[in-house]
């Protein structure tokens, strides 16, 4: 079983619960060639903290000794290795050396009987240089087997691999025909070419359409991904799991990895590394060493490394900041940067798991971080979803944030002669009203701003302009400032926010009669809203944006047709959520599909019978899939405003 226990858009921290015990993820196996330890298991667990392990089942079974001692002692006593043990079923070895001579069946069998973890059905690997037709038989025979081992792995765990080439809609196809086995782990087989030839590019391709297809209450594993330059990017589109066997052939090579690359010991001209391993050495001493034990200090290095990196991941994931640091390890190489750059032809998909809000600031890297999909998102909602109050448009520099306070002065002229001020910032145009929200104000852009970002929110604002159709655009310094025209900004900000949340449908049910504005003694910033003498919203400090209250709750839902910002629970969670308690996956019948995560949601019955607000975890499609873990963050129940 596999539960997230935190999230990042598609990066996951989670908990894969095996038979050998619980690994969270993202997690990396190192590859131990069974003839030959580099590193032995027990120290991988020990010293490193590995607490899983990638073996290859082939070479045991065609090993007479190694065969006897994994038949009678079982794979984790012959290893010393107390953590999960995933095989390999000798698909690499056919990719290297040709066919091997062994049945998927007889492979599948001999994992049980060693007391694998996870086993590996015997897949054809699929190389980039095939062509179309040949990969769509290969996955056909792939699926075969599939099948196969699925019938036959009893308490065993098995790896369904995705195969498909460099071909995106193969490879969705295969993952969605994997979706609907019995398969507990989804490795994406057929990248070692890829990434061998730095073919970063293709590998987005392959992932994300992978992805688009694979159920999301398993793990996806990266066969064969284990550099720290690639894991952030792969974390990022979704991987939880990845392998290395380079920690170790790198090393009997004198290769050392780094965040920004591998080198070769002879062309190093300092040892700049303070990890454990090189700790109390110079270049020139580690040279000095024997072949022997300088293989053994760079295998180390490679995997401090490597739990150095995968640590760092797990942080920026926490605190919801993952896109900064792959915005900064994909600088490292133009082959990287080829592949943040693709990310935006997936933004659209990306989106479906981009969180509405996060607790801290975006910060802008570059042009490229234009690829993160609340840029989209931001711009489809104020084309989509702002109503302007004028028919004139006065537009701002971008200087200071929030604008309202920077440009306060301006703005009230500029409102009074009758114009809507409109700022062009780095995200494109930014109607005054809008100021305040995620991730407007809670973003941080370089002072000197490059002409592709220029370029690229003028031409946003141009799109805006011609959207709104305002009859007249000004420059706000050629604006008369003698106007008289009364305007409210609280109430303009307060349903401006509204609109741009919850739609314009959904604001028209929650704005009526008399609108009373609530604020801040400390700040002067909106509080709360109430409509009629009912309060239906209050508006969070943090990211701008409103909270749903039991009144407002009820307004949607008896104006705006479901299944809109509804989770639908069962009826053995009915009592327990409208005390207030969470709203778990195995509970929900159903629920809005373009509900995001941290978005407010309504939790009815299945009669549409309010039970309470809250804020969503999961998506529709994970909802669905998991077994275990909250759908939504209950607030307070039935009208009972906690």
């Amino acid at each position: 079983m596999f539960e997230v226990v935190k999230r990042d858009g598609l990066a996951r921290i989670g908990k894969f619960h095996t038979r050998s015990g619980v690994l969270e993820t993202p997690a990396l196996l190192p590859v131990v060639n069974p003839k030959i330890f580099t590193v032995p298991p027990r120290e991988l667990y020990d010293e490193f903290g590995f607490r899983a392990l990638i073996t290859n089942s082939y070479i045991i079974k065609n090993n007479a000794d190694l065969k006897e001692r994994a038949l009678e002692e079982g794979l984790h006593k012959m290893l010393d290795f107390e953590g999960v043990i995933m095989t390999d079923s000798g698909t690499f070895q056919s990719h290297m050396y040709g066919e091997v001579e062994v049945t998927n069946e007889e492979m599948v069998q001999f994992q049980k009987d060693i007391g694998t973890d996870i086993g590996t059905v015997l897949d054809i690997f699929t190389e980039p240089y095939w062509t179309k037709e040949e990969t769509a038989k290969s996955i056909e025979v792939t699926l075969e087997r599939m099948q196969v081992a699925c019938d036959m792995k009893g308490e065993m765990m098995i790896n369904g691999v995705v195969q498909g080439s460099v071909y995106p809609d193969l490879r969705e196809y295969c993952a969605e025909k994997m979706a609907t086995m019995d398969v507990d782990v989804h490795p994406i087989g057929g990248v070692v070419p890829l990434m061998e030839q730095y073919r970063y590019l293709e590998l987005v391709d392959v992932i994300v359409s992978s992805k688009k297809g694979l159920n999301p209450n398993r793990p996806v594993h990266l066969f064969g991904a284990g550099h720290p330059m690639i894991l952030a990017l792969a974390t990022l589109l979704g991987c939880d799991l990845f392998d290395s066997a380079s920690y170790a052939k790198f090393a009997r090579d004198d290769r050392l990895m780094f965040i920004d690359g591998t080198f070769r010991l002879a062309d190093m001209q300092s040892l700049d590394c303070n990890c454990p391993a090189c700790r109390g050495h110079t270049l020139e001493s580690l040279k000095k060493l024997t072949k022997d034990q300088r293989t053994k200090v760079i295998a180390r290095h490679n995997l401090y490394q490597i739990t150095s990196e995968l640590a760092l991941v797990k942080r920026y994931i926490r605190e919801g900041r993952l896109w900064e640091l792959v915005e900064m390890r994909c600088r490292a190489h133009p082959a990287l940067l080829d592949a943040l750059r693709r990310i935006k032809e997936h933004s659209e998909f990306l989106e479906l798991t981009e969180p509405i809000s996060r607790d801290g600031a975006m910060f802008y890297t570059g042009v490229e971080s234009r690829a993160r999909p609340l840029f989209n998102r931001y711009e489809k909602r104020v084309m989509e979803r702002y109503v302007p109050p004028t028919d004139k448009a006065a537009i701002f520099p971008d200087s200071g944030k929030p604008y309202s306070r920077a440009w306060a002065a301006e703005f009230d002229k500029v409102r009074r002669s009758g114009y809507t001020p409109i700022v062009i910032s780095p995200f494109g145009p930014v109607p005054a009203d809008l100021d305040e929200i995620y991730p407007l104000a809670q973003s941080l852009f370089p002072k000197l701003t490059d002409a592709e970002t220029e370029n690229t929110a003028d031409a946003l604002t141009f799109d805006f302009i011609e959207k709104m159709g305002f009859v007249e655009v000004k420059e706000y310094d050629e604006i008369d400032n003698d106007g008289t025209m009364e305007y409210d900004a609280d109430q303009l900000r307060a349903r401006a926010i509204s609109n741009y949340q919850f739609g314009i449908e959904a604001t028209n049910a929650l704005f009526r009669g008399k609108i009373d504005i609530v604020k801040s003694r400390k700040t002067g910033k909106i509080r709360n809203v109430i409509s009629d003498g009912e309060h239906i919203l209050s508006l969070r400090a943090g990211d701008g944006l409103y909270t749903l209250r039991a009144e407002g709750a009820a307004r949607i839902l008896a104006s705006v047709p479901s299944p809109f910002m509804r989770v639908v629970v069962n009826d053995d969670s009915v009592p327990f959520v409208s005390e207030g308690r969470n709203a778990f996956c195995q509970f929900v019948l159903d629920m809005d599909p373009e509900i995001r995560p941290m978005e407010e949601v309504i939790v009815v019955d299945k009669n549409d019978k309010f039970l309470a607000t809250g804020r969503a975890l999961l998506i529709k499609k994970e909802v669905e899939s998991f077994k275990k873990g909250i759908a939504v963050k209950v607030r307070s129940g039935n009208g009972d405003e906690a």
